[in-house]
């Protein structure tokens, strides 16, 4: 019969390996072609890996937790051209019952005791024998390690060697009760990393300001029905911010620019990072000449990233690039806060909850809908006043929209 590999797909020229995420098939399990057999994650998107045949699943080369090359095996499988569904059942409890074969005989070849006998130690007892290289013989099969801690005297029945061990891990295994490790994921690793590359390698600052959204809640309310209706999807607040950040670049180019060594890069276009919730960590995709699209496009075009988000569908080509990032803490109810850089970018505008607050206004006092903003910024590039005007700029730009018609 003819074996397939299932191998790692070609991966981008900026990533050089991957990590075996989740088997959704197990070996003796029928799959059929492009079949989401295998996850795996790289340190920006999770991919997944199609059967590239019908058949049954015959090995598994490469475990969950394993990293992984592009074109590597990760598994066979016995390729049929069409499964029916009277396909031989024998054939398929065979696969099972040999797998099922090679389990019971790994289990059996890493227990200490047979089935023969009644007391058992426990798993973390097992490990501690296994690290310390005590002799099976040398362990007293009768006694109840369950209660080493209470009873002196089962204590003083085990090997010498095996109360030491218990002694000195007590308060592991009581600690070990309220632990739960979990390895960190590609993207979570990532992320630390980057974040920890911007704050030792950046001189970031961060400037704030607040804006009365009185006047885009109100265009919202206005216009929200009439956009849905034309354009199939409600006018969010993004958009808004997509479109004063944009203006307030084309002002401010040294923002829309980077570091590279002594030289300063200025960018003529204007892509936008959007900060995006994910059940992996946060991803920030990028609104490709952003300057062009319209609001209804940017609102599509931001639901269609979250959505693929959160089916990690996100394609790696979508998250590279970007000249400036907007991230909203405001979603999960953050007043304040101050956003971390994005490198190479060299500023990030943090949107926060609005909240009704008591605002003077020539000379009275109001009940307005206020929001917070943050400007984080690298000081190396970014002189203070061009941060603070940056940020007003937008400011005046959300509390009077038509300034963007007029260019001011």
């Amino acid at each position: 019969m003819k074996k397939t590999n299932i191998l790692v797909p070609d991966l981008p020229e900026s990533i050089s390996d991957a990590t075996v995420v989740k088997w959704h098939k197990k070996i003796g399990e029928k799959v059929f072609l492009n079949d989401n057999i295998v996850d795996i994650e790289t340190d920006k998107v999770m991919l997944e890996v199609s059967s590239p045949c019908n058949g049954i699943l015959q090995s598994i080369f490469e475990e969950e937790g394993k990293i992984v090359k592009p074109q590597q095996t990760l598994g066979q499988i016995n390729n049929i051209e069409v499964i029916h569904n009277n396909i031989s059942n024998n054939f398929i409890d065979e696969y099972k019952q040999n797998s099922s074969n090679r389990e019971n005989q790994l289990s059996i070849d890493n227990k200490f005791f047979t089935q023969e006998n009644k007391k058992y130690l426990t798993p973390s007892i097992r490990r501690l024998i296994k690290i310390q290289k005590i002799k099976k013989n040398d362990v007293n099969q009768k006694i109840e390690i369950e209660n080493k801690i209470n009873n002196t005297e089962i204590i003083q029945n085990i090997p010498q060697k095996l109360n030491k061990i218990i002694q000195k891990n007590d308060y592991t295994f009581e600690k070990n009760k309220f632990e739960n490790r979990v390895k960190m994921t590609r993207l979570r690793q990532k992320i630390a990393e980057r974040l920890l590359d911007s704050k030792n390698n950046t001189a970031m600052l961060t400037t704030f300001n607040e804006v009365n959204m009185k006047p885009i809640i109100l265009l919202r309310k206005k216009y929200g029905e009439s956009f849905e209706k034309k354009y199939g999807i409600r006018i969010g607040f993004m958009s808004f911010f997509v479109k004063a950040v944009i203006q307030a670049l084309k002002q401010f180019p040294q923002i829309n620019a980077s570091i590279d060594n002594t030289d300063i890069v200025f960018y003529k276009n204007f892509d936008i990072s959007i900060a995006i919730s994910t059940p992996r960590g946060l991803i920030t995709p990028v609104l490709r000449n952003a300057d062009n699209m319209s609001m209804s496009e940017i609102e599509k075009k931001i639901k269609e990233f979250s959505v693929k988000g959160l089916q990690n569908k996100i394609d790696i080509k979508e998250l590279i690039g970007g000249n400036f990032t907007i991230t909203n803490g405001g979603v999960f109810g953050s007043l304040m806060s101050t956003p971390i850089i994005n490198p190479p970018q060299t500023a990030i505008l943090g949107m926060h909850i609005i909240q009704e607050r008591a605002i003077v206004v020539k000379r009275k006092i109001k009940i307005l809908p206020m929001m917070y903003l943050a400007l984080s910024y690298d000081h190396r590039l970014i002189d203070g006043k061009e941060s603070v005007s940056f940020l007003v700029t937008i400011k005046n730009i959300l509390e009077d929209f038509t300034r963007i018609l007029i260019d001011i």
